[in-house]
């Protein structure tokens, strides 16, 4: 059955491809759902390049909503419910690979609504995601925080060549391929529903402890080649 589904975004390589594969089954993706934690420790979402949402959302011309959030453990699904009441749809997407904690909460709170929810990702083998990804998306490395991810990460690409030294990481330290022990973040820069690629104008490097950031200070769309 196709629906009309609202989808979480948050820029990174799990949310923009459950779209991607949405739009590819036909359903019609109406509207971005875009969370602002006020606490870079939120349980639920995601809080780098969160401005990189909103040149998402122009490149693929799909209308953005952003609700702000208190990031408080439990109380922050508050303000999900908030803005998925916004939206007339039947249905949300969600990048979830394998974080029971974020597929249980996003389904309680569409029970509540009455709406389904769509996760393409959901127990998916990660290295058979990567590959898959790696073909559609441009998906770069915007933080790292494990043991074998240095500064070279930062920016980096996934592709073919990352791919298989993040399976080296893996056998080696236990780094997840996917990311979703919070070893690395990403940002998408191009898919194929974009009508626009976005490009880095200037970034800095930030690094604490063992955990670096790539901070995009200035991006723009551009016409793809």
């Amino acid at each position: 059955m196709q629906m009309k589904l609202a989808a979480l975004i948050s820029g990174g390589k799990d949310s923009v491809f459950a779209i991607h594969k949405a739009l590819e089954e036909g359903h019609e993706v109406t509207h971005l759902i875009n969370i602002i934690p006020a606490r870079d420790d939120s349980y639920m979402y995601h809080s780098i390049n969160l401005h990189m949402v909103e040149l998402i959302s122009a490149a693929s011309e799909i209308p953005l909503i952003q609700q702000e959030s208190s990031g408080i453990k439990e109380l922050e699904l508050d303000d999900l419910t908030l803005a998925l009441k916004r939206v007339n749809v039947d249905g949300v997407s969600v990048g979830a690979i394998e974080s029971q904690y974020q597929a249980s909460r996003v389904q309680k709170i569409c029970d509540s609504l009455g709406l389904k929810v769509y996760a393409p990702l959901w127990h998916r083998d990660p290295e058979e995601l990567l590959n898959e990804m790696a073909k559609v998306l441009d998906i770069r490395i915007v933080r790292v925080a494990a043991e074998g991810l240095d500064s070279s990460w930062l920016g980096r690409p996934i592709n073919v060549n990352s791919i298989e030294n993040l399976k080296a990481l893996n056998r080696r330290y236990m780094v997840h391929m996917a990311g979703e022990g919070g070893e690395y973040e990403t940002v998408v820069l191009d898919a194929p529903f974009f009508k626009k690629r976005i490009e880095i104008v200037k970034s800095e490097i930030e690094w604490e402890g063992d955990t670096g950031t790539l901070k995009i200070l200035d991006a723009r769309l551009v016409d793809k080649t």
